[in-house]
């Protein structure tokens, strides 16, 4: 059955206290603030809505879910401005907009004005206790039918179902990462660094060269619409993997080009594929692509995510024919 606001009736505080944890009840009834970065949701990037913990009333999509670097759940804008509601909050001392759900009264969290430009700029950034995720796949058994639509929009000719993940290193991330994303099957493609031993690497860390990390593109992708063989074809197309520790006029360790394997079926697979690149003939000179075991991904800064798309310019990589 649907979600109707209709037949929705506010259960007491003291049914909430029964119903809800107490972290929940805290961030709901009495505008608490969970933890960054040890909430349920700030890093979830599953495919689905996101509904009041109370009411159940739509709040956000995933396809409006970003990485703000704030360790909360951030969004570019609600599923419908009619389940939300906005006060002015003066209680830290300085003037912020709460937000808040209009059917459950439960306080959400806060928006900012210092979201992604080209999304409208705005940063809702909500208590994933104040939340409940509908995955994609079971919107229509949960009773928010009505919504599928966004992800049949979103992701043509991507499935929303069991994702896998490659890593790969070919060059400057920008154009790695602009290339990758637009392939069909792949749900996502992000900038990051790999190869280091150092915790959350920075750009300006990265840079010089001597970190061990290298500029790579972590890619969800749908196996059953794209291999990962079918991946490192486009891996070795997009860049010239004879180069060693650099790609064109970028020179240094950083831009190695590298194949970071997640299990025995990806080294096999990434081996095998070198040598049949080696044996196409495609440049006189072998690979010098390192094959190594996935470590750790650590995400780039927002600014080096969706480069070209909000700076345009001449984007660094050319998928070759072969």
């Amino acid at each position: 059955m649907a979600w109707d606001p209709k037949s929705f009736k506010k259960p007491s505080k003291e049914e909430l206290k029964k119903i809800l944890s107490d972290e929940q009840y805290g961030v709901t009834c009495m505008d608490n603030t969970e933890l960054a970065f040890k909430n349920k949701y700030w890093d979830n990037k599953e495919p689905g809505i996101y509904v009041d913990v109370i009411s159940g009333e739509p709040l956000f999509s995933s396809t409006d879910k970003y990485d703000s670097g704030s360790g909360w759940p951030s969004f570019t804008k609600p599923i419908e401005k009619k389940y939300i509601e906005t006060e002015l909050d003066n209680k830290l001392g300085i003037a912020r907009t709460e937000v808040r759900s209009k059917y459950g009264d439960a306080h959400l969290g806060h928006v900012f004005n210092d979201g992604p430009r080209d999304k409208g700029g705005l940063r809702y950034c909500i208590n994933s206790a104040a939340l409940k995720f509908i995955p994609a796949d079971r919107l229509e058994q949960e009773g928010y039918e009505e919504y599928k639509s966004l992800f049949a929009n979103k992701t043509e000719g991507k499935s929303v179902g069991r994702t896998q993940f490659a890593t790969f290193g070919a060059g400057c991330f920008w154009g790695v990462e602009h290339i990758l994303k637009d392939v069909k099957g792949v749900v996502d493609a992000v900038s990051g660094y790999e190869g280091g031993e150092i915790d959350n690497p920075t750009y300006n860390i990265v840079k010089t060269g001597t970190s061990g990390y290298a500029e790579v593109v972590q890619v969800e992708y749908d196996p059953k619409i794209i291999s990962y063989k079918e991946l490192l074809g486009y891996f070795w197309r997009l860049h010239d993997p004879t180069q060693k520790n650099r790609q064109g006029v970028d020179i240094g360790t950083q831009y190695r080009s590298v194949i970071f394997y997640r299990n025995d079926e990806q080294r096999k697979a990434a081996e095998l594929s070198k040598e049949e690149f080696d044996k196409s003939g495609v440049f006189k000179e072998k690979a010098a692509t390192q094959i190594a075991p996935h470590k750790k991904f650590f995400k780039a800064e927002e600014y080096h995510q969706n480069y070209f798309e909000r700076n345009g310019g001449h984007v660094c990589h050319v998928l070759r024919p072969k």
